[in-house]
């Protein structure tokens, strides 16, 4: 969740290149990451959610299991929109609901079609992005701030496949990725220790392959080609990118897991914990609240990364302390309680 306040927060105050050479290298690292170890995680949730209907292979009980996740993805898709509309335009909710409307037909695939899938949409977002002007819709004086014909149909049809901040071309292959190994028993070891080969494995290959090309060949592309090609930066997300958070996001989970099996018990786990239950609640909240005390301080451009990575610590410890008094009297945060009721 931090990492999501860090870089949301970032973006919007236009910090890119502003501040210590260690504090830029750490945010290019965690750029990207965060989103895509949510989007992972929510796959993950699909699958153990549905894993009882999965095994029965009873088709009404599949059907009864889609059309409850389509209303949450309609709420999801609402309250994205929402947000947009009080001018979040770095919104992933909306996307998310289309996620999840889209994984619904592919919960009966088998493990393998699905990873076939996933990486055949990997394939098919790079060969978009070197063929399609990927610019085409932004802003030209704002590149990748302002969408300039969201709202007409045209516009919000290539903004969510094509080149939107999280577009289904690739990032439907995270979700996808996570319904899969959500599908293992994650509280196997073995499956821990291969998850964390394939994330290291992949996570360097990628972050190598980057460095690597880039540098060997600027000569001959220019630097602005090569790093459009084979940065590993979420925008645009090339193939190394996708293999670089794809390893992240392994890693970072193997890493949580065998914290929860040795520290159940340990105070700040259980203190954490109450947070991450309230996910959904903190990202709307870290858009309307968080956003608003930075305009309130006059902090909105133009900022350097130590006040971000300052503000965005003092605001996830009062959200993980809010965690904490909220659970204290109910069960679940606040647009949890609001999107299990409306569904």
């Amino acid at each position: 969740m931090f990492g999501m306040l860090l870089i949301n927060y970032s973006v919007i105050t236009g910090v890119e290149g502003k501040g210590p050479s260690w504090l830029i290298k750490l945010t290019s690292l965690i750029e990207g990451r965060a989103s895509a170890l949510f989007v992972l995680l929510a796959g993950i949730g699909i699958a153990l959610m549905t894993k009882r209907t999965r095994e029965s292979s009873n088709k009404e009980q599949l059907q009864k299991a889609r059309i409850f996740i389509w209303k949450r993805a309609l709420l999801l898709f609402v309250l994205g929109m929402g947000l947009y509309v009080i001018g979040w335009t770095g919104d992933i909710l909306h996307y998310y609901g289309f996620y999840l409307f889209f994984l619904t037909f592919f919960i009966g695939f088998k493990k393998r079609t699905n990873i076939i899938i996933a990486g055949v949409l990997i394939l098919v977002a790079q060969a978009i992005q070197l063929t399609y002007d990927m610019f085409t819709g932004w802003q030209p004086n704002a590149l990748f701030m302002e969408y300039v014909d969201f709202w007409s149909i045209s516009g919000f049809t290539r903004n969510l496949f094509i080149n939107g901040y999280h577009p289904i071309f690739p990032w439907f292959a995270f979700i996808l990725i996570g319904f899969v190994i959500g599908c293992y028993s994650l509280k196997d070891g073995r499956i821990q220790r291969n998850l964390l080969a394939i994330g290291f494995t992949s996570l360097v290959i990628a972050e190598s392959a980057s460095v690597v090309l880039i540098k060997q060949l600027t000569p001959v592309l220019t630097s602005e080609v090569a790093q459009f090609l084979f940065k590993t930066g979420p925008i645009l997300p090339s193939v190394l990118y996708m293999l670089s958070a794809i390893g992240s996001s392994f890693i970072i989970l193997v890493i949580i897991l065998k914290v929860t099996e040795k520290a159940q018990s340990f105070w700040l786990w259980k203190v954490i914990i109450p947070s991450g239950q309230m996910t959904l609640t903190h990202y709307i909240g870290h858009i309307v609240i968080g956003l608003s005390i930075i305009y309130i301080l006059g902090r909105i451009e133009n900022q350097q990364l130590p006040f971000i990575y300052i503000f965005s610590a003092g605001f996830y410890i009062g959200s993980v302390i809010f965690s904490v008094l909220w659970k204290l009297k109910f069960d679940r945060g606040p647009i949890e309680w609001l999107v299990r009721k409306l569904s």
